[in-house]
């Protein structure tokens, strides 16, 4: 079988908390691309989405640990250097390395000598989603082959990369990126400005594939003082604010009733739960940690508030748009967030969902409103519903994609 022309870079495959890519990848696919997957890290999730199950591609891994597989590594690197980019792609992994001399940097160099010497003699192009690891992979395979690269940017990866890294990978004299694209206004704006060419940054919305998700339900209007059932999905770390959210249950009054579920895991599980047990709140807690997106949906469909109190975190990392306030849109389930990144990009304060400030007493207030105002929500959601469907499906961002991918593929 002949190597198909497109490698495509990623940080693990499959990830729960990356929906986002495969419905990416399974639309590029089924576009009539074809690629490789070529991922940086093994799966830890236990479970797996449906989505995950649709992608036809073959899967590769690199070495995670370059001392793991040292024969497969020690191979590469002799072979490579016959490249004819060898002496290129060496200068540049010497630059960022007398800069940024870290065993991960070490490790990206060693696992794109990898990918440049294991990947058949048809391969094209390289894409990788991700601006800082997964591209640096492909930047350094794509000098040693010869051949253009591209990528996708979301959040982490342009918020906590420096400056002059992403200069050098959005710069045609250093060997950047063909083009580039990122799924928000606020991050193309930024990576535009640190571009020698704007043009070579697009705008690409993720969009939601809504033939993946049942209709809406029909949600009967509820009585004030009614339960008010919220909910939340995301990873527990710092950019996601759980700690503001938690404070701020404690701080509803006591005659209110409600209750409040998180879906996912991340490393701040335990200490997010003993938050709660302070607080006194964790009773009218469940916590369920990763779960696939049929029982996300479901969950989504019997609850009355979608919570995800987003923040800067203090290294700068934060939220692009994320993809669940779409889901919940799609199940016309009202949304309330924080005015952070690109969120405001999707939910205007008080038309599609509410934006509190990242403080327990501006998210108790709003939690409060929503209560006692049992039409609010519902005028909300038909709102968010109504935009996500005329202005973010996943179909016009999938089309320009694949038309950038196909312009760096001579073949196609």
């Amino acid at each position: 079988m002949s190597t198909p022309p497109l490698a495509i870079v990623v940080k693990g495959w499959p990830r729960l908390s990356e929906t986002f890519i495969a419905q990416e990848l399974v639309a590029l696919e089924e576009a009539g691309l074809q690629f490789e997957l070529w991922s940086l890290r093994h799966p830890t999730d236990i479970k797996t989405h449906p989505l995950h199950d649709r992608l036809q591609a073959k899967v590769r891994y690199l070495p995670e640990y370059l001392h793991q597989e040292p024969r497969r590594v020690h191979e590469a690197m002799g072979a490579v250097t016959a490249l004819p980019g060898f002496d290129a792609a060496a200068e540049a992994y010497a630059r960022d390395l007398e800069r940024d001399d870290t065993a991960n940097r070490r490790r990206r160099w060693g696992q794109a000598c990898v990918l440049a010497h294991e990947a058949g003699e048809g391969l094209e192009a390289l894409y990788a989603h991700f601006l800082h690891t997964p591209s640096s992979v492909a930047r350094y395979a794509a000098i040693l082959r010869g051949l253009p690269w591209s990528f996708s940017a979301h959040a982490k990866d342009i918020w906590t990369s420096p400056d002059w890294e992403l200069c050098e990978k959005l710069s045609a004299d250093t060997y950047g990126a063909a083009f580039g694209a990122t799924c928000t206004g606020f991050g193309a704006e930024h990576l535009q400005s640190l571009a020698d060419t704007p043009t070579r940054v697009d705008l690409v919305y993720h969009g939601l594939d809504l033939a993946r998700f049942p209709e809406a339900p029909s949600r009967k209007l509820s009585t004030a003082g009614a339960p008010l059932a919220m909910m939340s999905v995301g990873r527990l770390v710092e950019k996601k604010g759980f700690d503001t959210l938690i404070d701020a249950l404690a701080l509803l009054p006591a005659d209110m009733d409600w209750s409040w579920t998180h879906i996912g895991g991340g490393p701040l599980d335990e200490p997010m739960q003993a938050r709660a047990q302070a607080a006194d709140v964790d009773g009218r807690i469940t916590w369920r940690g990763a779960c696939d997106q049929p029982d996300v949906i479901a969950a989504m469909r019997a609850t009355d508030l979608f919570v995800l109190p987003s923040r800067i975190a203090e290294d700068g990392d934060r939220d692009g748009l994320p993809n669940v306030l779409m889901e919940a849109a799609s199940q016309k389930l009202p949304i309330l967030s924080t005015p952070v990144s690109a969120i405001p990009e999707f939910i205007t304060d008080g038309e599609h969902g509410l934006l509190a400030q990242d403080t327990p007493q501006a998210f108790a207030a709003a939690m409060e409103r929503v209560a006692a105002d049992p039409a609010l929500g519902p005028r909300l959601a038909d709102a968010a519903h109504k935009r996500l469907h005329a202005e973010f499906t996943m179909a016009p961002g999938i089309a320009h994609l694949a038309a950038r991918l196909r312009g760096i593929l001579k073949s196609v």
